[in-house]
């Protein structure tokens, strides 16, 4: 399914959080081209955050750009930028994550781009916005975690602020940067009018946090508290959390209080039959239940709870999360191949549509492996399976 068919794109991005955008159009069936720098290509190659080298490069390179073509140009060479503004004459998008004018000294801003192509769509994602003493402060996942507030809410009153286990502020800026292009893409498809679109990942990470930031603005300017026992939300009452049980653990979310006490046989937790000490009193209530939990299994508790309605799960790594029939149904994995004929297990898309999902088995691009069948393509106009080779 391609839904994007006959878009191009021209992504100068780097890292993780442009790539994740172009990643979400490539999927969609979008031609996705991917300006490099000769003889090292984009930094993310390289960007070792485990000791997973796959074909010579990271891991995290070869997940986020699958199904892409690589351009190597030295932005810096005058034929190298002859051939990157005739890509670009013919883009729908030209897209970056460059920090605020890097992309005005290149000659690739926005103003530039649009003279070359005027209905283009440009799209760049920043750290902190086009303005003010931020702005260039570097755009680093773990630094906007920290900066927003988010790595703040997570885990107990007394441990330290911690980071979320995953490059969440860059694959949240990604998405709120295809969803953009996305909707310029429509417009255009209708009047033919290009557009800009910014996005910061200042302002991704605050989105993220809309529900409690809500709450925040509107209860007198107090904020948040942890929980001191088994932290899971800083908003939300007891027993909302993760515990440890006899064997292994149990996450357990909204519950009445007293309904869990009987279900568990916990005689203690029925006497908070005031819903107000839920919030109030969850630090104490939490330290009953958690007494409790560890006195059976986690398999035994979920047979208590679960026929019951009380919303509660298993807490699985991933060895156990694979071999659940809930997560094999899903088909999640796919296997795509490199041209060196490398197989990499990764994730699909999570998108379906009418029924299908979004997938393929085309591996990440090696450095500069499309500049010949690019600059055929925009030298003289052919596709490149359709010269007649003599």
């Amino acid at each position: 399914m391609k839904f994007l068919q006959d878009i191009l794109v021209v992504d100068f991005s780097q890292f993780l959080s442009g790539p994740s955008a172009s990643l979400c159009l490539a999927d969609f069936g979008a031609d996705v081209v991917k300006i490099e720098k000769p003889g090292t290509g984009d930094i993310c190659r390289e960007l070792y955050v485990s000791d997973v080298v796959i074909d010579g490069e990271s891991s995290i390179f070869h997940a986020i750009n699958r199904n892409k073509k690589s351009y190597a140009a030295d932005l810096k060479s005058p034929d190298d930028v002859s051939r990157i503004k005739k890509i670009i004459e013919k883009a729908d998008v030209v897209m970056h994550n460059f920090r605020p004018g890097v992309m005005e000294r290149l000659g690739f801003d926005y103003e530039s781009v649009k003279q070359l192509n005027p209905s283009v769509i440009y799209a760049n994602i920043t750290g902190y916005g086009e303005n003010g003493d931020w702005k260039h402060l570097p755009g680093q996942d773990l630094l906007l975690q920290s900066v927003s507030g988010l790595a703040w809410l997570n885990n107990s009153s007394s441990a330290n602020p911690t980071p979320m286990g995953v490059s969440v502020v860059d694959m949240l800026a990604g998405g709120h940067l295809a969803q953009g292009i996305l909707s310029l893409l429509y417009r255009k498809g209708i009047t033919g009018e290009g557009g800009s679109i910014q996005v910061s990942m200042l302002e991704s990470a605050l989105d993220f946090q809309f529900e409690v930031l809500t709450c925040y603005f509107n209860d007198g300017g107090r904020l948040p508290q942890r929980s001191a026992v088994n932290s899971g939300h800083a908003y939300v009452a007891a027993p909302y959390g993760i515990y440890k049980t006899e064997d292994d653990y149990i996450a357990i979310a909204m519950a009445d209080i007293v309904q869990l006490g009987v279900l568990t046989g916990c005689k203690p937790l029925t006497v908070y039959n005031d819903k107000k000490d839920w919030f109030d009193k969850r630090d104490e209530i939490k330290s009953v239940l958690a007494r409790h939990l560890l006195t059976n299994t986690t398999s035994y508790w979920l047979s208590v709870l679960e026929p019951a309605g009380v919303w509660c799960s298993k807490v699985l790594d991933y060895k156990q999360l694979t071999e659940e029939d809930g997560y094999k149904l899903l088909n999640m994995e796919i296997v795509v191949k490199t041209s060196n004929g490398i197989s990499i297990k990764t994730t699909r898309s999570p998108i379906t549509i009418d029924g299908r999902t979004l997938s393929n088995n085309i591996g990440a691009p090696a450095l500069g492996e499309h500049n010949n069948e690019i600059d055929l393509k925009f030298e003289t106009g052919v596709e490149p399976e359709a010269v007649s080779v003599q």
